[in-house]
């Protein structure tokens, strides 16, 4: 009642859970999905920055369904150059995509690729650890390609979670 109609519209829920479910992304406490829509539905309306609130809230459930109760989460990062490109091309566009020179966006691809494959030889979920400003882009830029590859933000992993980190993608691949 305090969150259909008084806080969101009905589209504007239905469109962040259409968005946690694309992403695989368990549903099933709605409490907290609903206390997050809102606490944050008072401030923005946008469905992104909603979903992307409702994610960190449920960054613990997010990271258990990952990698289960291990207490370390092995990671693939970006290179700090490689992210800085990513943002400021992301800055500079009108409609929300990269506009990554072909080359740059599959040697991003083979790389993460290649490290996906690495992590899960060993037994471990592939997860790509970014700003929460590149998330959802890069979830989007990954998901045909390398649908098994986890893509978070570090405002998604809990405080009690070691975060190790076992690659780095570069603009080089």
């Amino acid at each position: 009642e305090d969150l259909v109609p008084e806080t969101l519209p009905l589209g504007s829920v239905v469109k962040v859970l259409q968005n946690l479910l694309q992403e695989n992304i368990p549903v099933r406490d709605m409490r907290t999905v609903a206390e997050t829509l809102i606490e944050h539905g008072r401030v923005s309306q946008e469905t992104g920055a909603l979903t992307a609130a409702v994610r960190v809230a449920l960054g613990r459930s997010i990271v258990q369904k990952i990698s289960g109760l291990d207490s370390e989460l092995s990671v693939i990062t970006l290179d700090p150059d490689l992210e800085r490109l990513l943002q400021q091309s992301l800055q500079a566009s009108v409609d929300g995509s990269a506009g990554l020179e072909p080359g740059l966006a599959e040697r991003m691809i083979n790389a993460l690729q290649e490290s996906t494959q690495k992590l899960e030889m060993e037994g471990k979920s592939a997860v790509l650890l970014v700003s929460s400003f590149l998330r959802p882009w890069l979830a989007r830029f990954v998901r045909h390609s390398i649908s098994n590859l986890n893509v978070l933000s570090y405002n998604e992993i809990p405080e009690d979670r070691q975060v190790r980190v076992v690659g780095s993608v570069g603009p080089n691949g």
